[in-house]
């Protein structure tokens, strides 16, 4: 019993040593950049010369008009043909009988 209290303890101090702890990081205060005095205004630049115009290009000329083409003569009308006989009306069929009680069922979709 005496070994087992004596190896509990170096047990427990061997792992609270061998606990890692974390880093302290200190950052430097940010250094802020003041701007000095406007200097001098510097001296305006001299302008420009300016460039020469082009010419204008020639007109170009206009193209002869066409010849209108010839007519074509017009073909004479056909004559209308005769009109058929009428057929005979046939005969009227008898009266149908009602359906009855039948139910149709259209499906929804």
């Amino acid at each position: 019993m005496k070994y087992s209290i004596v190896f509990s303890a170096a047990l427990v101090a061997l792992s609270l040593s061998a606990c890692d702890r974390a880093p302290v990081v200190v950052t430097p205060p940010a250094v802020i950049a003041v701007p000095g005095p406007a200097g001098p205004a510097g001296a305006t630049g001299d302008t420009g010369s300016t460039g020469a115009t082009g010419s204008s290009g020639a007109t170009g000329y206009t193209g002869a008009t066409g010849d209108t083409g010839a007519k074509g003569a017009s073909g004479a009308t056909g004559y209308t043909g005769a009109t058929g006989d009428t057929g005979a009306t046939g005969d009227k069929g008898a009266k149908g009988n009602t359906g009855g009680d039948t139910v149709v069922i259209v499906p929804a979709r």
